[in-house]
């Protein structure tokens, strides 16, 4: 019943922000301000580029909410446009200069991780990592999404983001084994 209670609610604030309610406008922003940092910074690594560029995703959800379609949620539609305010900044930032090569996925076997690690290692892990597999890394492991959405937002083929995952799992695999034999010399 909540649930539904939940989305009648989102719905309601929806149809008050087509109507330029900066109430509604507030609300919604309220609802859903936290995730989408939280998803831009998972993306750029950078507090202060993730805070601009969530404020950006809010603009441009709020000025182009017309063409927001119901059988989407507002906050799948929202996390879109955040995605790809993240992928417009990295290509401005020229940190993705060239489109991803396609590599050939390597069978390389991993050695069971009995370690463990805090939240601050694995974000030095992935703050490590070149943004391009960062990226795929975010999209996948984190937001959610499939090779197959992943190649249409970066306009690459299912293979090349696949073998970009792979590789990335690989980085942040060995940066976290050399934390661990640091921490026993």
């Amino acid at each position: 019943m909540s649930e539904n209670k939940d989305l009648y609610l989102h719905q309601k604030l929806v149809e008050g922000a087509k109507r330029n309610s900066r109430n509604a406008q507030s609300q919604l922003y309220e609802l859903y301000y936290k995730s989408i940092f939280n998803s831009c910074y998972r993306i750029i690594g950078d507090v202060y580029a993730a805070e601009d560029l969530m404020q950006d995703a809010f603009i441009d959800a709020f000025k182009n909410i017309h063409q927001h379609k119901e059988e989407v949620s507002f906050g799948a539609w929202l996390k879109k446009i955040a995605i790809n305010e993240c992928i417009n900044y990295l290509k401005r930032k020229q940190l993705i200069a060239q489109k991803l090569e396609v590599y050939s996925i390597e069978n390389i076997e991993t050695e069971e991780q009995s370690a463990r690690f805090t939240v601050a290692e694995i974000k030095h892990a992935l703050k490590e990592l070149a943004p391009n597999y960062r990226l795929v890394f975010s999209l996948y492991l984190i937001e959610g999404y499939d090779h197959d959405e992943i190649a249409g937002i970066l306009n690459i083929s299912a293979s090349t983001s696949r073998s970009q995952l792979s590789r990335a799992k690989k980085q942040v695999k060995n940066i976290l084994e050399n934390i661990t034999i640091r921490q026993h010399e």
